[in-house]
């Protein structure tokens, strides 16, 4: 929690050259398309959904805006079974006990704080609103048709955006938004006020990098569900995300076009060893780009970011679909990788040491399927299977349909180690040991297995269902939805689980965590109704599947 500082209000406001053909600008205008209701999503994927005349196959959910309806795409296929799913008790309990956190802000309804767990003894930071937390419970209301607690949200952290934020009297940039934020009731007065928290009260001291990006994601969401375009079209919004962007497309002595970031910068908010280019982070700064390419306006300021934000997916696209994708071929390269290479000629353009890899990669990496791994920086590759990493790339269409396609084949294929008893692990495999001491720097919560390291996290059940009703694989998501139906109530909504299958309530556990229950409305309701997917799922540009142009070795300017 922020303690009384004296927070005041501002007035103001490398070039990969085998990606230069690849087109983002032709996001900027999708036409509109109607869908014929055929078969279910249950039946095929997304970009299987063909249209009449001489339009292309169906690529983008931008194209698909619910104009003054409260579903998120208009004439989408809906399950041809007209009860597809009997009516689960969890449902109604879930939704009591999401409203129960429901925080209001001078009689509105402004978000939801992080656990209603009244026995726990220490509230700590839980009782605030998070804006990585109520990404999930914005979602659930949006679905619900109930928008007006998620445009309060957005207002209320754009406001704390342009508070002056200072940490041990050090400034930070204009565009850092909020990790959580308060509402103190004064009972004399009469009146409530904001307390916001950048990083400066949090475990660690670290700013949250991925605020910003889950923001412009929501803005997004809300567009496509109401079909409100007034909101993004505001002058405040614009602004605000142009104050984000300005932020992570700065330029300076960095090499790669991914975001250089610290450990805790995320929803792994501790010292886990994923600072560098954590995938979790690129793939939200991916998608927040993409998602303000279709929301910025063409203005004078509007065209400079979308110029370079354009130029930006380019390159990040390329240098994460190539250098941050593993499967068994890959696996077999980098083993036998030659080291001190020079020149642009080089294979191993990192330079990492066959060495390095770790012996449980071997067993792990099935003959099929693949994944992108958790970091990639000189001398380093982490090959560690990260979530939310993951399931954003199939998401955003950072990763290919093909990449896609091998994710859930590793998914399926290692269903033990990444699902378990209980969806879903964060983070694979555990940190154990020497390695543990010297990565965590001994971190008594993230012990192997538990909390960050190696922890299920329930919340994680609607990325996997929304990345599994994208890729026309819904079953994946029923079997999962099971798993957390057979345990989620009865143990009282836990923010974790503990051990290799995710069977304990996990050591340090809130109860009632709202993202656990959230999560589970939202991959309830996308997996009956798919067309939900439209608000958090952009389709492949097919520009981008054209083989890049090489250059030959010897050309020189």
């Amino acid at each position: 929690m922020v303690g009384g500082m004296d927070l005041r209000k501002v007035d103001s406001l490398s070039s990969i050259a085998e990606a230069e053909d690849l087109d983002f600008s032709r996001l900027l205008d999708r036409p509109r398309l109607k869908i014929e209701r055929k078969r279910s999503f249950d039946e095929r994927s997304v970009s299987e959904l063909t249209v009449s005349g001489n339009l292309r196959q169906v690529d983008s959910y931008d194209s698909m805006c619910s104009l003054g309806t409260m579903r998120s795409v208009l004439d989408t296929p809906v399950s041809s079974d007209p009860n597809p799913f009997d009516p689960h008790p969890m449902v109604a309990e879930a939704w009591e006990a999401l409203r129960r956190t429901i925080v209001f802000f001078r009689g509105q309804p402004v978000g939801t704080i992080a656990a209603y767990d009244h026995a726990s003894e220490e509230v700590l930071n839980y009782d605030q609103v998070f804006v990585r937390d109520f990404f999930p419970s914005a979602l659930a209301f949006l679905m619900n048709g109930e928008p007006e607690i998620v445009k309060n949200f957005l207002m209320k952290t754009l406001y704390l955006q342009g508070w002056e934020k200072r940490i041990d009297r050090f400034k930070l940039g204009e565009g850092v938004m909020p990790a959580s934020f308060k509402v103190k009731h004064d009972p004399t007065r009469k009146t409530d006020n904001l307390i916001a928290d950048f990083g400066e009260s949090a475990i660690g001291r670290v700013a949250p990098v991925d605020s910003g990006f889950w923001w412009i994601i929501l803005l997004r969401a809300y567009t496509k569900s109401t079909g409100d375009l007034a909101l993004a079209d505001s002058a405040e919004c614009q602004k605000g995300m142009r104050l984000i962007l300005a932020l992570c497309l700065s330029e300076g002595f960095d090499t790669f076009p991914t975001l250089l970031c610290t450990d805790g910068c995320s929803m792994i908010d501790r010292r886990m060893g994923i600072y560098g280019y954590p995938m979790e982070i690129q793939a939200l700064f991916f998608m927040a780009l993409r998602c303000a390419l279709t929301m910025l306006k063409q203005d004078t300021e509007g065209k400079e970011f979308i110029d370079r934000i354009v130029k930006r997916l380019h390159a990040l696209s390329y240098h994460i679909r190539n250098y941050f994708w593993l499967d068994f071929q890959k696996l077999n390269v980098i083993y036998r990788y030659k080291t001190e290479e020079y020149s642009h000629t080089a294979v191993n353009k990192f330079n990492v040491i066959p060495d390095s890899i770790p012996d449980w990669i071997f067993d792990f990496m099935p003959t099929g399927g693949g994944y992108f791994i958790g970091n990639v920086s000189p001398a380093r590759m982490d090959f560690r299977w990260f979530s939310l990493g993951n399931c954003i790339a199939i998401l955003s269409s950072l990763a290919t349909p093909e990449q896609s396609a091998a994710i859930m084949d590793l998914l399926e294929a290692r269903w033990e180690e990444l699902v378990g008893e209980m969806p879903l692990k964060v983070a694979y495999p555990a940190l154990e040991s020497h390695e543990w001491r010297i990565v965590t720097g001994c971190d008594p919560k993230n012990t192997r297995w538990s909390y960050h390291n190696g922890g299920t996290w329930p919340v994680t059940l609607w990325l996997l269902t929304a990345a599994c009703i994208k890729t026309g694989r819904p079953q994946i998501a029923r079997r999962a939805i099971d798993l957390a139906e057979n345990r989620l109530s009865k143990d009282s909504w836990p923010e974790y689980y503990d051990g290799k299958l995710g069977r304990y309530i996990g050591k340090q556990a809130r109860k009632f965590q709202t993202w656990s229950i959230a999560g589970y409305l939202v991959a309830k309701m996308m997996l009956e109704d798919p067309s939900h997917l439209g608000m958090i799922s952009l389709e492949e540009d097919k520009a981008m599947l054209r083989p890049p142009i090489k250059r030959s070795a010897s050309w020189t300017i």
